[in-house]
C-alpha cells in the first residue's frame, strides 16, 4: 500500500499543482472506473470519490502517491448529463493538461471490458498517438466477464491496440494492481 494524499482539484490550468514528480493520468468514459482504479493502486478505499452517477468528476483531481508520483483523475467523457458549454470547458481543461503538462509520464486509457472500444475511446487513442503521448490500455471490470467473454473482449481490444497488451483490472478482486504498478514503475523510471 502506497501512502497517498489528495493535493487539489483544478478546474483551470493555473490551478494545476506545481510539483516535480512524474504524473499518471487516468482517462476514460464516465463511469468506467477511473476513481476505483486510482483507489486500488493507492490502497485507499475513499481517496478518490466514486459514484454510480456519470459525470461526477468535473475537475482534474490530483493525488500524491508514495511521494514518487502524482495521479491525475480526469473528468470522464461520454454520457454525463452536462451542457454543451460545460462540455467544451471540460475539453479545454483536459486538452490543456494533456498537451502542456511537462511532468505527464503516462496516460492510462480505461475501457469497460464488457463494452470494449467505443467511438470516443478511439478518438482519445488517436489523439494521444497523434500527440505522441505514452499510454497503456486498462480493461476494467474484468470480474464481470467469464472466460469466454474475456477471450472475446481481449480479441476486440487488441484489434485497436496492437502496440501492447491490455492490462486487466477489477476493483472488486484487486486483479491487475501488481501489473499496473509494474507498468507505472517501468514507465516513470526510464
Amino acid at each position: 500500500m502506497a501512502p497517498a494524499e489528495f493535493l487539489r482539484s483544478a478546474s483551470a490550468p493555473g490551478q494545476f499543482p506545481d510539483v516535480d514528480l512524474p504524473e499518471i493520468a487516468f482517462l476514460g468514459r464516465s463511469n468506467v472506473g477511473k476513481s476505483s482504479l486510482l483507489n486500488a493502486l493507492a490502497g485507499k478505499h475513499r481517496l478518490a470519490f466514486t459514484s454510480s452517477t456519470p459525470g461526477r468528476t468535473r475537475s482534474i483531481n490530483f493525488f500524491r502517491v508514495d511521494g514518487k508520483w502524482i495521479f491525475a483523475d480526469l473528468p470522464g467523457y461520454g454520457f454525463a448529463k452536462i451542457s454543451q458549454s460545460e462540455q467544451r470547458l471540460w475539453q479545454q481543461l483536459i486538452d490543456s493538461y494533456l498537451l502542456d503538462r511537462k511532468s505527464l509520464a503516462l496516460c492510462l486509457v480505461l475501457l469497460d471490458s464488457r463494452r470494449g472500444w467505443m467511438e470516443s475511446d478511439l478518438r482519445l487513442k488517436g489523439w494521444l498517438e497523434h500527440h505522441q503521448k505514452p499510454y497503456a490500455v486498462v480493461a476494467t471490470k474484468a470480474d464481470k466477464l467469464n472466460q469466454k467473454e474475456r477471450n472475446q473482449a481481449e480479441r476486440a481490444i487488441r484489434a485497436h491496440y496492437i502496440a501492447g497488451d491490455p492490462l486487466w483490472f477489477s476493483a472488486l478482486t484487486g486483479q491487475g494492481v501488481k501489473e499496473l504498478w509494474q507498468t507505472i514503475s517501468k514507465t516513470t523510471t526510464r
